[in-house]
C-alpha cells in the first residue's frame, strides 16, 4: 500500500474497490493545518444501495454467517495486516483526526487493533448452542436448545472522534458474529475507514459483499442506511440529537438500533481525596483529543471546603499545557476536528460566562497558534449545576467545575443530568469511593483512576446516553439473535 495521504481513497463495494458512481469526491481536511491533504470518493445513494445489496446477497446466500472457523481466520489475518501498515495508518488517523501521534499508541489505533485478537479467541470459543434440558410442557416431553444465531446485516455508522476504535467496534464483533456489514464513516475522517476496506479487499480473505465501506460526504446516506428493510439491524455512535434520528428511522421497519450516544461524566472528588490525583485526572480528561469524547469527565465536583484548593492546583497543572501540532511526540493536545466544533465550543465559553460562570483558565484560541481548530484548555469555575456548561455536551477542552456540600450531594450533582455514560470517584477510602461510584446512574465508573477501557469490557450509557453495549460479551451479543429449538423426545 502506498501513503494514503494526497490521493483518493475509493469505496469497497462487494469486494472491489471502486470511485463513486458518478465519480465525485470530496475533500479531506486536516485540522491543524486547515489544508486540504486529499480527496476521498463521495458515495451516491446508488452506492449505497449497491453495498446494501451485496452484504444482503453475502448474508443470503454464502457460508459466512455458519462457518465460525473461517471467521475466526478472517479475522486473525485482518489483525496481522492492520498491524503490518501500523505506521501507515496512524499517520492518517493523525493527519485526519488531529490526535496527537501519542494517543494512537493508545485508544486511537494500537490498543483497538490489539482487541481483535480478543474478539476472535471469543468467537472460536463461544457456546454457539446452549442444551436447556428436558422438560414436559402441557405434558410433551421436549429438549430445549438456545441457539445463537447471527441477526443479519449490519449499518454500522461511526463518528471522527476515535473513528478506529469505534469502527472496530462495531464492525470486529459483528462479523466475528456472523453479520454482514456495511460501514458509513463521518464524513470528516474518512480514511481510517477507507483505509479499512482496502486492507479488507487487498490482504484477507473476507467474501466479496461481506463488509463494505460507503464513504460520502451526504448525511443522508446514513439515513438511507437506517430506513432501509434490508438491513436488520444499525449500530450508531455519535450526537444524541442523531441517535434520536437513528432511531425514529430505524422504527419504520422495527431493526434493531444500538445507540452509543453523548455523556457529561463527573468527575467527584470526595473531601479526602488527593487533590493533586484529582486535577491530574482532570486535566488529562479534558485534554485527551481535547476533550473530544463522549466518555471525557467534563464536570468536576469538589468539596466545597477544598474548591479553591482544586481549581488553583488544575490551573496550574493546565498552565502551558503541550498544545499545537499533533505530529509532535511532546504534544498532548490537538485541535478540534473542523471550524464549526470550534467556533461551537467559544461559544459555549461565552454562555458559560454569561450565565455566571468565572473563566479560571483560557476561554479563547492559543495565541501562538495562527492555524488549525485549536481552543485552549478551559477551566469554568463557579459553575451551577443547572447552568447550560453543566447540562449540554461541549465536545471541546473545556470542564466545568462545581461545588458540592457532602457525598450525597455530590451524588445528586452527578446525576443531575440527562446523560449516564461514565464517571470518577476520589477518596482517600477506597470503600467509601466505591460506595459513592455504586450510586452515580452510569454505564461505566472510575474509582481512584482505574480504567474500564479494554476489548473485554462492556461500554455504553444509562438514559440519554444510549441503548445497548459495546465491547465485550455485552458487546459481542449485541449482534445476535436467540433461536429456542424444542425437540420431541
Amino acid at each position: 500500500m502506498t501513503s494514503g495521504t494526497g490521493r483518493e481513497q475509493l469505496l469497497l463495494i462487494d469486494g472491489e474497490l471502486v470511485p463513486a458512481s458518478d465519480g465525485g469526491v470530496f475533500p479531506n481536511v486536516n485540522p491543524a493545518t486547515e489544508e486540504v491533504i486529499g480527496h476521498t470518493a463521495d458515495a451516491t445513494a446508488d452506492d449505497m444501495d449497491r453495498a446494501i445489496a451485496a452484504a444482503r446477497r453475502a448474508f443470503d446466500t454464502t457460508s459466512w454467517s455458519t462457518d465460525h472457523a473461517f471467521r475466526v481466520r478472517c479475522l486473525r489475518r485482518l489483525q496481522e495486516a492492520l498491524t503490518k501498515n501500523a505506521e501507515e495508518l496512524k499517520a492518517a488517523v493523525v493527519a485526519e483526526v488531529g490526535c496527537p501521534v501519542t494517543l494512537t499508541d493508545g485508544a486511537q489505533f494500537a490498543t483497538p487493533v490489539e482487541g481483535i485478537g480478543w474478539v476472535a479467541d471469543l468467537a472460536e470459543n463461544y457456546a454457539w448452542e446452549t442444551d436447556l434440558g428436558v422438560a414436559s410442557p402441557f405434558g410433551i416431553r421436549s429438549r430445549r436448545i438456545a441457539r445463537r444465531e447471527p441477526i443479519g446485516v449490519v449499518g454500522a455508522i461511526t463518528p471522527w472522534n476515535f473513528p478506529v476504535q469505534i469502527v472496530l467496534a462495531k464492525v470486529v464483533s459483528a462479523l466475528a458474529a456472523g453479520c454482514t456489514v456495511v460501514l458509513k464513516p463521518a464524513p470528516d475522517t474518512p480514511w481510517n475507514a477507507t483505509l479499512l476496506g482496502r486492507i479488507v479487499a487487498e490482504e484477507t480473505d473476507i467474501p466479496a459483499g461481506v463488509f463494505n465501506v460507503v464513504a460520502g460526504s451526504d448525511h443522508r446516506l446514513g439515513q438511507r442506511l437506517s430506513e432501509d428493510p434490508r438491513v436488520d439491524m444499525i449500530s450508531f455512535t455519535g450526537s444524541t440529537a442523531t441517535g434520536r434520528a437513528v432511531m425514529r428511522s430505524g422504527a419504520e421497519n422495527i431493526k434493531k438500533v444500538f445507540l452509543e450516544l453523548g455523556g457529561k461524566s463527573a468527575l467527584i472528588a470526595l473531601d479526602d481525596a488527593n487533590m493533586n490525583a484529582v486535577v491530574g485526572n482532570a486535566a488529562f480528561q479534558i485534554t485527551t483529543h481535547a476533550g473530544q469524547g463522549c466518555a471525557i469527565l467534563t464536570r468536576l465536583i469538589l468539596p466545597r471546603s477544598r474548591y479553591e484548593e482544586g481549581v488553583e492546583k488544575l490551573v496550574q497543572t493546565l498552565t502551558g499545557w503541550p498544545c499545537g501540532d499533533p505530529t509532535d511526540p511532546g504534544v498532548l493536545m490537538g485541535p478540534l476536528i473542523n471550524a464549526r466544533q470550534r467556533d461551537r465550543v467559544l461559544g459555549y465559553i461565552e454562555q458559560g460566562v454569561a450565565e455566571g460562570a468565572r473563566i479560571a483558565l483560557g476561554g479563547g484560541r492559543p495565541e501562538h497558534l495562527t492555524r488549525g481548530y485549536y481552543v485552549e484548555p478551559t477551566v469554568l469555575a463557579d459553575v451551577t449545576p443547572d447552568a447550560t456548561v453543566a447540562q449540554e455536551e461541549i465536545f471541546g477542552p473545556v470542564i466545568a467545575v462545581i461545588a458540592h456540600d457532602g457525598d450525597d450531594d455530590a451524588v445528586a450533582i452527578a446525576n443531575n443530568s440527562a446523560y449516564g455514560l461514565s464517571g470518577m470517584v476520589c477518596s482517600a477510602s477506597q470503600e467509601r469511593a466505591r460506595a459513592v461510584a455504586n450510586r452515580i446512574r452510569t454505564g461505566t465508573i472510575s474509582v481512584n483512576g482505574g480504567l474500564f477501557y479494554g476489548a473485554d469490557a462492556p461500554f455504553g450509557g444509562y438514559k440519554q446516553s444510549g441503548v445497548g453495549r459495546e465491547s465485550g460479551v455485552a458487546g459481542f451479543e449485541e449482534y445476535l439473535e436467540i433461536k429456542t429449538i424444542a425437540e420431541a423426545c
